[in-house]
């Protein structure tokens, strides 16, 4: 708090290292579940983001995502959805489909979705997810693997049993290959194929 307060004194309200100790001030809050203050302060960023930098700015997109975060820990779903999807189609414009920030959107949505028990919306989004970060990640990075896991995750919970096994025998397969049998991502992969199979 001490450091927004010198900082707005000293630079101004507008001054992107008073913005940054804002944000910094709000995760805070967010960290510890002080969802009121942290939302007060993330509203306050995107607005000052939004007269300095434009509504599509990727300081403002990224603003406005924290604040769908915030939403969405609260369980406020049809904020979460409306902002996320807003922060989505503008992710979509101005950095491209296949942007790492974009492909974060399209996933924040499918989690927002997924809390609705809208399943067939969540699969359709974690594939795009999926096959786009193949694309241009390609199929053994961290961010692609963790993209199929989450897919699985869903067929998972909707009984599909042998098409959430083909995408954990894969996901389990390939963290094996890279981290070794005992890394502890590629033993959580082992337990949910155990899990799958139990199941």
């Amino acid at each position: 708090m001490q450091v927004v307060k010198t900082n707005h004194r000293v630079l101004g309200a507008e001054h992107p290292n008073t913005l940054t100790s804002i944000a910094n001030l709000s995760s805070a809050f967010w960290s510890q579940g002080q969802w009121k203050e942290a939302e007060e302060l993330e509203v306050q960023v995107i607005e000052t983001f939004k007269r300095v930098l434009g509504e599509e700015h990727p300081k403002t997109l990224s603003s406005m995502g924290n604040l769908a975060s915030t939403f969405w820990n609260q369980e406020r779903w049809e904020e979460a959805e409306e902002l996320g999807m807003h922060v989505l189609e503008a992710r979509k414009w101005v950095l491209r489909e296949e942007h790492p920030d974009t492909l974060f959107s399209m996933d924040n949505l499918a989690s927002t979705c997924t809390n609705q028990g809208r399943w067939l919306e969540t699969i359709e989004l974690g594939m795009q997810v999926v096959d786009m970060r193949e694309g241009v990640l390609g199929g053994e990075h961290p961010d692609t693997l963790t993209s199929m896991a989450n897919v699985a995750s869903t067929f998972w919970y909707l009984g599909l049993w042998k098409e959430a096994e083909h995408l954990e025998v894969h996901v389990m397969e390939t963290l094996k290959r890279l981290l070794g049998d005992e890394h502890p991502k590629t033993l959580n992969s082992m337990y949910s194929l155990a899990y799958t199979w139990k199941s």
